[in-house]
């Protein structure tokens, strides 16, 4: 049973429910925008019959879903995810989050920084740990990568996407990183889930190239669970038998979740097709499907890149693919966000509106 109740009586709820229910386990808290969202497994719990005589409850909503947290009527309207500063995902506008894979060195990341805000990026990704399926492949920098990257980040007024791998890892790439990615390899990773749902920072989650999207709202389920509603769904593509590209980037599944779910989703077309070429045109295609976003792995030198050369934007393609987006985005009513400084005072209060400059050098 989902219990609604207004945010700003947060405080009320956790001291009613605290006093009276003996185990964590009686109820889950968390706060999604101006509401307060409190499930409760049992209906017949104390801590129902808490809620229920508190007067503090504004809607109570049938469990219908195995994961009623990201449910779509938790929060009918959708999430907004602020990244860091300014930069958001969801609403109206739309969000590209740009970069290499593996963070290199540290004249690379400065180049590849430039090179996303030029193009209209609101973010910048790079790994810093890389999971790969050879024990022989680049693994990433570490520790030393994670610094390289927060530098280039700060350098360029972006915020930074990194990956997390490891639970025991969580709290030291968060203190370099703005938003913590759960990769595809580690989407049902339920231990890394719980750590970066305590961790106090939007999560970007990969779907697992083997999972359904009931099981990736589940693994979301389990951030939302831990007290953190930052979190932002990104589609990468599932394995098939069809081995033309290197995933089936599945867009279908994003109708889907945005109508079975209030987070933002975004796409990632690099991962999901493995190409160079056909990046551009599944990423016009999400855009149409109604992603939130996408994340688009650039290069400013793609044939010297340590991870994934075949499918990283050179800077002609990537300006090509941002102003191509805006296209179609103008032909739905919609816009790229725009990277912004951070405010001196208070928080964004919404997604950031107008149009994006034209990224230089496009390609007509």
């Amino acid at each position: 049973m989902l219990f609604i109740c207004r945010a700003v009586d947060e405080d009320a709820v956790r001291e009613r429910i605290h006093a009276r229910v003996p185990t964590p386990h009686g109820a889950v808290v968390c706060r999604v925008g101006d509401r307060l969202l409190v499930h409760v497994p049992d209906g017949r719990s104390v801590a129902a019959e808490v809620l229920h005589d508190s007067g503090l409850v504004q809607q109570v909503l049938d469990d219908h879903s195995d994961a009623p947290l990201t449910d779509r009527a938790a929060a009918p309207l959708g999430s907004l995810v602020r990244l860091g500063g300014q930069a958001t995902v969801g609403g109206v506008d739309f969000a590209l989050i740009a970069g290499p894979c593996a963070v290199e060195s540290a004249e690379q990341m400065a180049a590849s920084a430039r090179l996303a805000k030029d193009g209209g990026a609101v973010a910048l990704r790079g790994g810093a740990y890389k999971p790969r399926s050879s024990v022989y492949s680049f693994q990433g920098l570490g520790e030393e990568g994670l610094r390289i990257m927060a530098e280039a980040g700060r350098a360029a007024g972006l915020p930074v996407v990194t990956e997390v791998l490891d639970p025991a890892t969580v709290d030291l790439v968060a203190e370099h990183a703005d938003v913590l990615q759960v990769g595809t390899r580690n989407a049902q990773n339920f231990s890394l889930l719980k750590a970066v749902g305590r961790a106090g920072r939007p999560v970007l989650l990969k779907r697992g190239f083997g999972c359904t999207v009931g099981e990736w709202l589940q693994a979301a389920e389990y951030v939302l669970a831990a007290g953190n509603p930052d979190v932002v769904l990104c589609e990468r593509g599932i394995r098939t038998f069809e081995p033309a590209t290197r995933f089936t980037l599945d867009l279908g599944a994003v109708a889907v979740v945005k109508h079975r779910s209030h987070l933002p989703v975004i796409v990632d077309p690099s991962h999901g097709v493995g190409h160079r070429h056909l990046v551009k045109p599944m990423a016009l295609a999400a855009a149409a499907a109604g992603a939130d976003g996408l994340l688009v792995d650039i290069h400013p030198d793609p044939a010297a890149a340590l991870c994934d050369a075949d499918q990283a934007l050179d800077r002609e393609r990537w300006f090509d693919l941002a102003g191509a987006v805006r296209d179609v985005l103008t032909g739905l009513g919609r816009g790229l966000a725009i990277s912004q400084p951070e405010p001196a005072t208070g928080p964004a209060t919404g997604p950031a509106t107008g149009p994006a400059p034209e990224p230089a050098g496009r390609a007509r």
